[in-house]
């Protein structure tokens, strides 16, 4: 792995949520995502960005706004209607090396654990999987992951210090789902 300097991390801005839509309908665990989001990019003065990917994801971009997305990528396409863990990747790569978010995450859902582990390995970063709980290190701005271990008898946390974007897998139904303001 190519170790990031302090000045190069500090080129990362933002906390991205990596939507997870089935049949063209947004998923409940990425409203989950976003509100989990808000209090990181808080932390860091930065914003959170929703990366949609799929059919009809143009007409659903105000929904995400009401959960607290500050932007939203919107690749709406027909193509993407069944999943495509090796396209999405490719494009989510590509937003990845333009806009250099310091955060990436996903819920831990069977396409999330497809899709996030690929785009991983592309961007040469760390990724801790089946998070239920993350924060910022005031200290660092390091993402703080915790996840169960040992058979889920201990809690372990877990951080990237050295690479950016920092990205993790979240389980679905354990971060709660902000009211939406449209």
């Amino acid at each position: 792995m190519i170790a990031k300097t302090e000045s190069q991390k500090s080129e990362y801005k933002n906390v991205w949520v990596v939507a997870e839509q089935l049949s063209g309908v947004i998923q409940q665990v990425t409203m989950e995502l976003i509100g989990a989001a808000r209090p990181l990019a808080d932390d860091r003065d930065s914003e959170v960005w929703v990366f949609a990917a799929g059919p009809n994801m143009k007409g659903q971009a105000e929904e995400l706004f009401s959960y607290g997305a500050d932007k939203v990528i919107v690749v709406d396409d027909d193509r993407l209607l069944n999943f495509n863990d090796e396209l999405v990747a490719n494009v989510l790569g590509r937003l990845i090396e333009k806009y250099m978010p310091e955060v990436v995450i996903c819920g831990a859902t069977t396409r999330g654990r497809a899709l996030i582990p690929r785009v991983a390995v592309t961007k040469i970063c760390g990724l801790t999987a089946d998070c239920t709980e993350l924060a910022i290190d005031p200290e660092n701005g390091d993402l703080l992951q915790t996840r169960p271990a040992f058979g889920g008898n201990i809690m372990a946390t877990i951080r990237s210090s050295n690479h950016r974007p920092q990205m993790a897998t979240v389980r679905p139904r354990v971060m709660k789902v902000p009211e939406p303001d449209t």
